[in-house]
């Protein structure tokens, strides 16, 4: 029988390992999901059939407002597709997901969609450098100018605006990174800065992690590593951040 598998229900009928991931996927949990989609990839033409009709599955489904879970799996299913060598692929994501699986809403007229690009190519390094560039435009022209905000600025981001970047970072990290990945360890931890820093290893000891060749640009970093949201201005803009109405709706990327 080779590979193939065989279908408990009925015992004489083979069953494809295509077939089996195919199975499972639906029902896992979003680990799983992740799991099995980066499996299919590996399987071919055959593969990146189901992982496309998954994907438009699951924004059919559950077209506004997913969860964080769910979009760091359709983020890693649009990373396949979008490295994959087929063509196919490339116009499969154009017709259906002309702006990823992120919808890039901003309540001020900001264009997410080079992040975007940046983050789908998991490009860490130079989309935390954008990262801060978008969010010093989120508080004015006087903060573009001077490259950083202060805390009392980041009080009025618009939440919309934040969600999507964040969206952004959990859905192309397989839910590793994010503002709100890095809000769920501050709070896991009792608000303990110096506990926190640790965790992300932004900090060893009293030293300060050097930027930027001592951080990690892979999905190799610890959770929560990035966005580099110290380098913004200091504690109390991070503070400000992660306090922020934006994640009062949201959930970490766990």
């Amino acid at each position: 029988m080779g590979n193939s598998a065989t279908n408990p229900a009925t015992s004489n009928t083979p069953v494809s390992p295509l077939d089996v991931l195919r199975a499972k996927l639906s029902g896992a949990m979003a680990k799983k999901q992740i799991e099995i989609l980066a499996e299919l990839a590996q399987m071919g033409n055959e593969g990146v059939v189901v992982i496309k009709d998954f994907l438009l599955a699951q924004a059919t489904a559950s077209p506004i407002a997913p969860s964080l879970q769910e979009l760091a799996v359709r983020g890693k299913a649009y990373q396949l597709l979008l490295a994959h060598a087929l063509p196919e692929c490339r116009a499969f994501l154009q017709t259906h997901f002309p702006e990823g699986v992120v919808p890039l809403i901003s309540e001020i007229g900001i264009d997410y969609a080079p992040l975007q690009e940046l983050l789908a190519k998991q490009d860490f390094f130079n989309a935390d450098k954008l990262t801060l560039q978008k969010i010093c435009e989120l508080a004015g022209t006087a903060a573009v100018q001077r490259k950083w905000v202060y805390f009392t600025e980041v009080k009025s981001f618009p939440v919309a605006d934040l969600q999507t970047i964040n969206q952004l970072w959990v859905a192309h990290s397989e839910g590793k990174f994010g503002f709100s990945v890095q809000r769920e360890l501050w709070l896991s931890l009792g608000k303990n800065w110096e506990k926190l820093w640790a965790k992300i290893h932004w900090k060893e000891g009293n030293l300060w992690t050097r930027y930027p060749n001592g951080f990690t640009w892979s999905m190799e970093a610890p959770l929560g590593h990035l966005p580099l949201s110290n380098q913004l201005r200091g504690v109390r803009v991070i503070e400000a951040l992660l306090e922020h109405p934006a994640w009062e709706q949201t959930t970490g990327g766990e």
